[in-house]
């Protein structure tokens, strides 16, 4: 397969200005670390997982991708360009091909416009196309995200949160983009929307060779999508992994408390299996641990993991993992 994106190194710093106590009293900036030294690869229709618990990062390096949010630092590389040194005006010619579905489908959606409107505003952007060419275009995404085309004249409170989710997914390809980043697309919906959702991106990757991004912190979710997945706490990532391999050998402690944490379809097999249940919370983006950043919260926790960060280990074919166990 073929890379298609390619992030290294990514930094994502938010500089918090203080208040007036603070200026009085001369105090340093506050610095928010939500993304902190990422490196992964997407290739050419595959889909790569993101989790991690709320807070972590996962839409910030969304966003970094896109270019919504500029990096401090890293590269951003796409069919080789690097776009995080582009400007507003090279970066416009990329957004065709880099496209992203929201979390909700309620606020992501202009109650004032159409939602032939809606679905045709990148057309318009990008192509100079007639009023029956846009219109007729606009009809057929509808038709493949499963929308009636005759509700094109429609306004999105007449939707229900499912079908508001399919109109913002047929924005999504009106370009025909190389790459969707899915943020916690099904977050908002009704489980058994959800599983509509879910399937209706793997048929649209399969019949577009769409690459997705995506986001989420439904672990189930996340399985049946994924090709690989990358595991995230505190603004790095953990571990990265074939999705079978990660549920069946999960190697980093907080992966594996993530996984213990799902629930098994079988009250045998639920009833005697062991949850590994963290202690404390997740420490602040602001003052993030020294050393390997779980440390606060591992179960397997050994002394230097307090003052030394670990490095990415490969311990199997496309199986990393940042944690010193792995050496053992």
């Amino acid at each position: 397969m073929n890379t298609l994106l390619e992030i290294n190194n990514l930094q994502v710093y938010f500089h918090l200005s203080g208040g007036l106590v603070d200026r009085l009293m001369g105090s340093k900036p506050r610095i928010v670390k939500a993304v902190d030294g990422v490196s992964f690869s997407i290739d050419k229709g595959e889909t790569l997982g993101l989790v991690g618990e709320s807070g972590c990062g996962k839409s910030t390096i969304g966003r970094a991708i896109l270019q919504l949010i500029k990096p401090t630092n890293g590269e951003v590389l796409f069919q080789g360009k690097n776009l995080a040194k582009l400007s507003n005006s090279e970066m416009r010619p990329f957004r065709r091909h880099l496209q992203m579905i929201f979390q909700n489908p309620y606020a992501s959606l202009n109650p004032r416009m159409t939602i032939g409107d809606i679905i045709s505003e990148p057309l318009i952007v990008f192509n100079n196309l007639s009023k029956e060419n846009l219109d007729k275009q606009v009809q057929e995404l509808m038709q493949r995200v499963g929308l009636n085309p005759q509700y094109i004249k429609r306004y999105p409170h007449e939707f229900s949160g499912g079908q508001r989710q399919r109109i913002g997914i047929a924005r999504a390809l009106a370009l025909k983009p190389d790459l969707i980043i899915a943020d916690e697309p099904i977050a908002a919906l009704d489980v058994s929307i959800q599983a509509q959702v879910m399937n209706l991106l793997q048929e649209l990757q399969k019949d577009l060779s769409l690459a997705y991004l995506f986001i989420s912190h439904d672990l189930r979710a996340v399985r049946h999508l994924s090709n690989r997945i990358a595991v995230m706490y505190l603004g790095k990532i953990v571990e990265v992994a074939d999705a079978n391999d990660i549920y069946q050998n999960p190697s980093h402690p907080y992966t594996q408390a993530l996984i213990s944490a799902l629930p098994v379809p079988d009250p045998i097999v639920e009833k005697k299996r062991q949850r590994i249940v963290l202690q404390g919370d997740v420490p602040s983006p602001l003052n993030p641990p020294t050393g390997c950043r779980f440390h606060t919260r591992c179960p397997q926790v050994m002394d230097k993991c307090k003052t030394n960060e670990p490095k990415f280990v490969n311990i199997g074919k496309n199986h990393s993992v940042a944690c010193f166990l792995a050496d053992k």
